[in-house]
């Protein structure tokens, strides 16, 4: 009965205004529970608390961490905040104090630091101006509309390292024509006291049948992934009829189909359903992570493999371009010339593999943004890579044949090879 009476209080409560909205989310913060967390149970514990799935919480974290870069700063703080199922207070309160958490004050003091270079991360620019602040904006209304509207919901039981009885220091005068005073010290709400206007039960009245549970009725989850999914092909379509390798790219269509995705799965998560949207916001994720370092002019040169021996500079190109496909260039056919051999080639989805003479003298400058690049003395791999520039003279000095090598590969690998 205290139970139903707190959640019918809550909900009245929470609907007062925005100062009485954040107020009853502090007094009646998610737990993050002990069991069925992944890393510290944020995402479990504000699924519990709202009644929404918590894969729909790890997903939206996930999309703010491509879109903005908040997610890790916004889980932080979410560890930092909230209590864990069984401590009086968050972590930062127990920093300071105030009460017994289960996170040491030495970890409390780690996901603090933590949370400078997080931020840091966030705000210090994406492809996306100002990306971070609206991500960061759209955490707080998500937070806000959550609470106004599923506030009462699984309301945890209040607890601290005092209790209000307790609280009142001795000797303190007390107000006993306030409407609030116990003279018990106790909460009226908390007795469960027998109704004496209720008829007395009839003991020999067979007891009632118990009722039958309802059945689930669907709350149009389908329905919102067929719009959602609708709107994002939509979104995709014309978004990529727009591109002009310039100001809008395809990184910025995967991007924005993201975001109609993320809509769905958030709106759905209100409505109880739309989890089917997972599936495909999880490769349109990725895409967008491979597709953000793309260049402006992006990649031309169409779709295919080129592989070339050219045996003298008539049938050397300056430049080599695919769009999707391999390029391999060996050049130790090449008859010597004082001047330097200048070699462009570039790819936006394929690999790069180019052979040079074992004693030439070579300065490249290789790019491979999405994958793996190996020029001679100087490799590195990863996502979101830069420029890697170098110079190799060989086993013989600087007495070679001059090489100068620019390659870019947009996902896939770069490799400058010596070969007799």
């Amino acid at each position: 009965m205290l139970d139903v009476m707190n959640s019918t209080s809550g909900a009245a409560r929470h609907l007062d205004g925005f100062e009485a909205t954040v107020k009853d989310f502090w007094a009646s913060r998610p737990r993050r529970p002990s069991d069925g967390r992944k890393i510290a149970g944020v995402a479990a514990g504000i699924g519990t608390r709202y009644g929404i799935d918590p894969i729909v919480i790890r997903v939206a974290l996930v999309a703010l961490t491509f879109f903005g870069g908040v997610g890790p700063a916004v889980y932080l703080l979410g560890w930092l905040f909230l209590p864990g199922q069984d401590d009086e207070v968050s972590a930062f309160e127990g920093l300071l104090g105030h009460g017994r958490s289960g996170t040491s004050r030495a970890g409390a003091v780690v996901l603090c630091a933590l949370c400078f270079p997080a931020f840091g991360l966030a705000f210090g620019g994406t492809w996306f101006d100002g990306g971070g602040i609206i991500a960061l904006a759209l955490v707080v209304t998500a937070l806000y509309l959550m609470h106004r509207s599923r506030g009462h919901l699984n309301r945890p039981p209040a607890r601290g390292p005092v209790t209000a009885a307790m609280s009142t220091a001795k000797g303190t005068p007390v107000d006993t024509t306030s409407d609030d005073w116990d003279a018990l010290g106790a909460d009226p709400l908390g007795w469960d006291l027998a109704d004496h206007t209720a008829p007395p039960a009839d003991p020999y009245r067979p007891p009632e049948a118990p009722e039958p549970p309802r059945p689930r009725r669907s709350r149009g989850g389908s329905k919102i992934t067929l719009v959602t999914l609708a709107l994002a092909v939509v979104t995709a379509g014309v978004g990529t009829a727009f591109v002009d390798g310039e100001s809008w790219q395809p990184g910025h269509v995967a991007a924005t189909t993201l975001a109609v995705l993320a809509g769905g799965l958030l709106f759905g998560a209100f409505r109880g359903g739309a989890r089917g949207l997972i599936w495909f916001a999880a490769p349109v994720a990725v895409a967008t992570l491979m597709l953000s370092p793309w260049p402006a002019g992006g990649y031309p040169g169409g779709v295919g493999a080129i592989k070339e021996t050219p045996t003298n500079f008539r049938e050397l190109q300056p430049s080599y371009e695919r769009t999707a496909g391999t390029i391999e260039l060996d050049l130790t056919q090449l008859p010597e010339r004082d001047e330097p051999i200048s070699v462009e080639a570039s790819v936006g989805t394929g690999d790069i593999t180019v052979f040079v003479p074992l004693t030439a003298d070579v300065t490249f400058d290789c790019t491979a943004r999405t994958g793996n690049a190996e020029c001679l003395n100087r490799s590195q791999g990863g996502v979101g890579n830069g420029n890697l520039v170098g110079r190799d003279n060989g086993a013989d000095g600087e007495d070679g044949q001059r090489f100068h090598l620019v390659l870019d590969a947009g996902i896939g690998n770069v490799e400058v090879r010596r070969h007799a």
